[in-house]
């Protein structure tokens, strides 16, 4: 079998990736000299923590096997199973982290709720004043900005794949075929659609109005730490946002405690991993409302820092880059993914929202099982 992919986002790649490896040949076509869009501009987490229970979580568990098994063959991808931690400072907040605890998917979360003292033990360069922290050993991280450089690599290696970089596809050509805007026609057995945030030409034209809408986030970098943060970090208004953590705690934790105003303006939520080089990779916000702004707004970057000061008890390094992602999110946020067969033998799978980095293992081997690759 021949295997069409475009888009060499994580998705994309993710296609690929199970293409080759159940022995068929793939063409990857990308409009960019390298993706450059929101499959690089994340965390790198593996975050299982937030997910909601049901299908999510399970697609969540399932891609965290996967990215474990990937990255002991692909050193490159940086995979580490590092958990996540996040502190809480009052009986409010405390109250959700029980809850969460309390969850019957709880074990699968890997959840746990420890004191300050053992939360210090398990990351120690958490020095600032918290109650406890919800910890979940599930979670991990990858290398962003690498990851897909790294399986591309070993899909190479193989000699079932070609990258066909900086060609931008334009029409659906027939059945299982796609032509590039330099007039050339990539024929095969199936085309898989990974367009990311890209809803607009090819994808509009093929597949109409999607339930599937934009979103943009700011989030930002800085120099090495100096020492190893052993987790990733949230702050308790990842409970806000994620749905994992609905409850009657958290309903009191909203009508109790007011959210920061700068972070409730932007729908945010600290969530914070630090880089193989050392430094941290923080964020972020959230913006749904059309057409997007195209600079960076400072006030979230400074509600970060005091957040992330406050759990450190140490001042932040220096930010080194900031940056602005948008990526393609389901209107239905209880839907994982939107996969849409949009031709004979063409698919659309995009939508995954902040679940990308996280699912897309998952998310390409359901595709691949469902096309009977």
């Amino acid at each position: 079998m021949k295997v069409i992919v475009v888009g060499a986002g994580v998705v994309g790649t993710m296609h690929a990736w199970h293409a080759v490896e159940r022995g068929h040949e793939v063409v990857h076509i990308e409009r960019e000299a390298e993706a450059r869009g929101a499959s690089l501009r994340n965390f790198g987490q593996i975050w299982v923590s937030g997910r909601a229970g049901g299908e999510e979580l399970d697609t969540a568990l399932r891609a965290r096997e996967l990215w474990e098994g990937i990255g002991a063959r692909v050193s490159g991808l940086g995979f580490r199973a590092i958990g996540s931690l996040t502190p809480v400072r009052n009986e409010l907040e405390r109250a959700v982290a029980e809850a969460a605890a309390a969850r019957p998917d709880a074990a699968a979360r890997g959840y746990k709720l420890l004191t300050a003292d053992e939360a210090r033990a398990v990351n120690p360069a958490l020095r600032g004043e918290f109650e406890a922290a919800l910890w979940c050993e599930r979670d991990a991280a990858v290398e962003p900005r690498t990851a897909q450089l790294a399986l591309r690599e070993a899909l190479l290696a193989t000699g079932r794949y070609t990258f066909l970089p900086d060609r931008e596809v334009r029409d659906v050509v027939g059945e299982h075929a796609v032509r590039d805007d330099r007039g050339e026609v990539h024929g095969g057995d199936a085309v898989v659609l990974c367009t990311g945030a890209w809803l607009s030409g090819l994808v509009r034209e093929v597949a109409g109005e999607i339930p599937v809408r934009r979103v943009r986030l700011q989030m930002m970098q800085t120099d090495p730490l100096g020492e190893p943060l052993t987790t990733s970090v949230a702050d308790a208004d990842s409970f806000r946002y994620y749905p994992a953590y609905a409850s009657g705690a958290l309903d009191a934790l909203n009508a109790g405690q007011a959210q920061d105003p700068t972070a409730a303006a932007h729908r945010m939520q600290l969530l914070m991993v630090q880089r193989l080089d050392g430094g941290l990779t923080i964020g972020d916000t959230h913006e749904y409302e059309h057409p997007f702004a195209f600079d960076t707004l400072e006030d979230p970057y400074e509600h970060l820092t005091r957040v992330v000061e406050s759990f450190l008890g140490r001042p932040l390094p220096r930010i080194r880059r900031r940056w602005a992602g948008v990526y393609a999110q389901c209107v239905d946020t209880t839907r994982v993914v939107h996969r849409q067969k949009v031709r004979d033998g063409v698919w659309l799978v995009t939508g995954p929202g902040g679940r990308g980095m996280t699912c897309s293992p998952a998310i390409a081997e359901t595709t691949a099982n469902e096309l009977g690759w």
